[in-house]
């Protein structure tokens, strides 16, 4: 026999268990459908966990360099098992947190595998969902109004490079490392290669990044791909641009080694480990979209800007859809699925409102348009502040970095705010507000930044845009 509902998620990760949160809210009778572990790639191989190993990569640098405080520290010593321990406690605390979320909520988890079905006994048009169960129990068939599939993505791989788990990793083997290696090629220097070169740079690791394109982050800031650039650099990471692996030349045994062609020559790279971090896929395969009319893109699945598929009353949010593969992205995206097929007035997201974060050491952020986007359709005026003019970060002793503000000359509207600097990913919490409100520079330099603070610097690049910082 069939279970009703008013809506169901096909997946419990961010978007997912986010989402029938607020369906719950409104009344809906909502049930999960989830495989693993309610929270998903964020909660489980993502955000939280990678999170927490880099919070501890930072102790232990600063513990470190603790006379540059004036406090003499003897032998610090790193235990890699606590490190993973204290990782380990803090999502499985968030993952109990989330499951009486699900409680109190009145929400319905299947813990199985779900399949979209096509027209039959049980709805006549497609979305019901066959819950498969790894026990062999027999199948639950959920029938609901509505449809929302957050099945998410993994991390992509290259041809040739398969994951081993051993020597050649992905992030979701490189979370489970029982050790710190003693040096590891990082292919992808992207956000997630560069998180894991800063974190295992500051745990001892020899730290080598190949990026095919021409800089780190290639999607940020040009300035923000320099700062980090220099930084790695002066860390002894070793950093390789416009490097395309050869998968072919691959050779495993106690430790790897492959080839790369840099302008036209090629060079031998060797370490321990490696990690593959090019990208993710979407989890799309086997879910039962050969049953619906809904369209994909290389496996994303298509849909309008409010996440509806070709099938109206099927949405899909998150990874899944491609586009800014963020956890607050889905989450934003769920909760917008859910008012709109709830009749509630929605507009679509605004990508330009969406505050990006990479939790390096020091920290990156921005939100907007990069410099270089700017100024392809508008006229452009700059404010940008070293944090070494703030106060604040010389207390903290982590003064390297800046703030800048892209701003219309004409309109004088903010265009783009780029962080690089201690605790970037939470100061740009401001200029996603200011961005939302549609404040110009002048508004956020009229706002008074407590002394002394960080957020000092998001008030000088402000007053910069105009040529009136105060303390440069």
């Amino acid at each position: 026999m069939a279970k009703n509902y008013d809506l169901v998620l096909l997946g419990g990760g961010t978007g997912g268990y986010v989402a029938a949160i607020r369906a719950s809210q409104l009344g809906l009778k909502t049930a999960i459908v989830e495989k693993e572990a309610l929270g998903g790639t964020c909660l489980h191989k993502g955000c939280i966990p990678t999170k927490a190993l880099l919070r501890s990569a930072e102790v232990y640098t600063t513990v470190k360099k603790s006379e540059t405080f004036g406090i003499d520290i003897f032998d610090a010593v790193l235990r890699f098992s606590k490190v993973q321990e204290r990782k380990q406690k803090i999502v499985e605390q968030l993952h109990n947190g989330v499951l009486q979320l699900m409680k109190k909520g009145k929400i319905d988890i299947y813990k199985g595998f779900g399949r979209i079905l096509g027209p039959s006994i049980f709805s006549p048009i497609p979305g019901a969902i066959s819950v498969e169960y790894e026990d062999g129990r027999e199948n639950d068939i959920l029938t609901s109004k509505n449809l929302i599939i957050a099945t998410g993505s993994r991390p992509r791989s290259l041809e040739g490079l398969e994951i081993d788990g051993e020597r050649v990793m992905s992030s979701d083997e490189a979370l489970q490392l029982t050790e710190c290696p003693s040096s590891i090629l990082i292919v992808g220097g992207g956000v997630i290669g560069a998180e894991w070169a800063s974190m295992l740079a500051d745990f001892g690791a020899k730290v080598t990044v190949v990026e095919y394109t021409d800089r780190l982050v290639p999607t940020e800031d040009a300035a923000i791909s320099q700062a980090m650039a220099r930084n790695f650099k002066k860390r002894g990471i070793a950093i390789f641009t416009r490097a395309k692996v050869l998968p072919e030349t691959l050779q495993k045994s106690d430790s790897i080694s492959i080839e790369a062609e840099i302008g036209g020559r090629r060079e031998t790279f060797a370490a321990e480990k490696m990690l593959v971090s090019v990208g993710r896929l979407p989890n799309t395969e086997d879910i039962g979209l050969a049953n619906t009319s809904i369209e994909t893109d290389r496996g994303y699945i298509r849909t309008n800007a409010l996440r509806q598929t070709k099938e109206s009353h099927i949405y899909a949010i998150g990874d899944v859809i491609g586009g800014l593969q963020l956890a607050h992205v889905a989450a934003r995206e769920g909760i917008k699925a859910v008012e709109h097929l709830a009749g509630l007035p929605v507009e679509p997201l605004d990508e330009g409102l969406v505050p990006k974060c990479i939790y390096t050491h020091p920290e990156a952020a921005s939100i907007g348009l990069t410099e270089a986007d700017a100024r392809r359709d508008h006229d452009v005026k700059i404010g940008k502040v070293p944090f070494g003019a703030i106060g604040k970060a010389l207390v903290y002793g982590e003064s390297e970095g800046f703030a800048k503000i892209i701003a219309d000359k004409d309109s004088n509207d903010i265009l783009g705010v780029h962080i690089f600097g201690p605790h970037a990913t939470d100061l740009i919490g401001e200029a996603a507000l200011a961005r939302l409100l549609d404040a110009s520079p002048w508004e956020i330099s009229e706002t008074i930044h407590p002394h002394p603070t960080l957020t000092e610097v998001i008030g000088e690049a402000a007053l910069a845009v105009d040529g009136r910082a105060i303390h440069i």
